[in-house]
């Protein structure tokens, strides 16, 4: 991971809708919850390695801390938003071996469970993967927050194998007694990861377009002031002209900000959670096809029948269990999302038609004055 100083390494889900997964992963990051061995807790970074590069974007990280969960107040709607947490605060620690980020997790609840209504802690990003592998372990249908990293790939390279191993396994045997709801939440997932990828590309290129606009366009004002200087007679004309350019540049400018901070993280932020679904759901088929193998081990009568009648009945458990889990967490997260989303594209279009109608402003009250003057320098002529 490249850290960047400005922005967190990974921002916790709403306070106002935390399924229980969400809920133990805010909770953990209690002062003492988390203890690791020495050699567990090595994330090392290059020495020279750059923390402030705000024109990149890490897929794992919000372009600005004051967007997506760091807008929610903590005294807006205190019944419901009753635990809010901001991770921020980036801080290097250089040692003889190596060199890493810890962030500052600032925590302010109402939650009775706690022994303090504010707390802080300092946490590496290792923490966070550490703490998210344990929730899916521990509540492996509960869509927890995406950690991906191009450099940092979570688990080890054999615990990846195995999980990879076990959904081939799966996949080849296949999962005979699916419910069709979540053959179709499958589908929906596979659907909606493709068309939010789509939305991804399509909103950093208008982003890098927008951005090379911005620049032809600061370039391009300052000719027509250069270029009044030679021209008596079209001093002021110019330099109107130069003055419009000079008023849209800047509002083109506040439009490209808002894409790079309010758009294109948050787009990015659900193509890793079409990811995180389809993790979900390859655990939740692990489950069931572990259920149907030992259903079909007890029908060819493969081993001892009462031994496997109880693992049987402890699995349905776990079935409906995931499943209930699961369905909860998939409404909940299906709610967020399109409210998310429409909130989104509606302050976008919002923000452009803003931008249109600043720049059409300018030009017309410009075109105007220039209307005028000709009026007002003919009736002159004319007399």
């Amino acid at each position: 991971m490249d850290p960047e100083p400005s922005t967190p390494p990974c921002v916790p889900p709403s306070p106002g809708c935390l399924s229980p997964g969400h809920s133990a992963l805010l909770s953990a990051l209690s002062p003492d919850a988390l203890r690791f061995d020495e050699d567990d807790d090595l994330e090392v970074f290059s020495k020279d390695a750059t923390l402030n590069d705000g024109n990149s974007f890490s897929p794992l990280m919000l372009a600005s801390p004051s967007s997506m969960i760091n807008q929610v107040k903590f005294e807006d709607e205190p019944e419901v938003r009753d635990l809010f947490i901001t991770v921020d605060e980036p801080e290097s620690h250089i040692t003889a071996i190596e060199t890493f980020i810890t962030y500052r997790i600032a925590t302010k609840t109402t939650r009775s469970e706690f022994d303090s209504s504010e707390f802080e802690v300092r946490r590496r990003y290792q923490d966070f993967l550490w703490l998210k592998s344990r929730l899916e372990d521990a509540h492996p249908t509960l869509i927890i927050p995406e950690l991906t990293s191009h450099k940092k790939q979570g688990p080890g390279l054999l615990s990846r194998m195995g999980q990879t191993i076990k959904a081939v396994a799966s996949s080849v045997r296949g999962v005979k007694n699916r419910p069709e709801e979540f053959t179709e939440l499958g589908e929906y997932v596979d659907d909606f990861g493709q068309k939010i990828s789509v939305l991804d590309k399509v909103s950093q290129r208008i982003h890098k377009e927008e951005k090379d606009y911005y620049e032809e366009l600061k370039e391009y004002g300052p000719i027509y002031t250069l270029w009044s200087a030679s021209e008596e007679d079209l001093v002021e004309p110019l330099r109107g002209v130069a003055g419009c350019i000079d008023k849209c540049c800047k509002v083109t400018e506040a439009l490209n900000s808002q894409l790079s901070s309010d758009l294109i993280p948050i787009i990015h932020e659900y193509v890793l959670y079409s990811e995180t679904l389809s993790g979900v759901l390859r655990r939740r088929d692990l489950i069931q096809a572990e259920l149907d193998g030992k259903v079909d081990a007890l029908v060819n009568r493969k081993a001892d029948k009462e031994v496997l009648k109880e693992e049987i009945e402890k699995l349905e458990d776990k079935v409906e269990c995931a499943n209930n889990a699961l369905k909860a967490d998939w409404e909940r997260w299906t709610k967020n999302m399109q409210t998310d989303l429409k909130a989104t594209f509606l302050n976008m279009a919002d923000s452009r038609i803003n931008h249109y109608e600043e720049c059409l402003a300018t030009w017309e009250s410009f075109l105007s004055s220039q209307s005028y003057d000709e009026q007002f320098d003919a009736q002159e002529d004319g007399s």
